[in-house]
């Protein structure tokens, strides 16, 4: 497989939350379809489905055990997706620290123009 993880098929998958939730149980362990679906209100099939999403992104992987198929995190794909977001921490952490001077600065000006408060 590429090495470079496919970001959009990772974050389409992960913009589901029943896929969300898939990727909880997985974090357990791994289960099979039937052990998948059980929380879920929703065929077997259905899940299946879901589970073929998370497969392509690279999300899980699933194997063949005799008449199973169980599915396992892997979750070096969704390591890039945080990685990729978290290059986008010191532009959050700016703006927001210039936000919070602006808003003292406005309280300020305002307390100075109303001793009052």
């Amino acid at each position: 497989m590429n090495s470079v993880p496919n970001l959009d098929a990772v974050f389409a998958a992960l913009a589901d939350p029943t896929r969300r939730a898939i990727l909880e149980r997985l974090a357990d362990g791994q289960a099979t379809v039937n052990e998948i679906a059980a929380p879920f209100d929703m065929s077997q099939p259905a899940v299946s489905r879901h589970l073929k999403v998370l497969e392509q992104a690279g999300l899980i992987e699933r194997d063949v055990d005799q008449q199973r198929r169980p599915a396992r995190l892997k979750a070096e794909n969704m390591s890039a997706a945080a990685d990729w977001l978290a290059e986008f921490e010191e532009f959050w952490t700016t703006s927001f620290n210039q936000l919070d001077d602006i808003l003292a600065g406005m309280k300020l000006a305002n307390q100075e123009e109303d001793p009052r408060e």
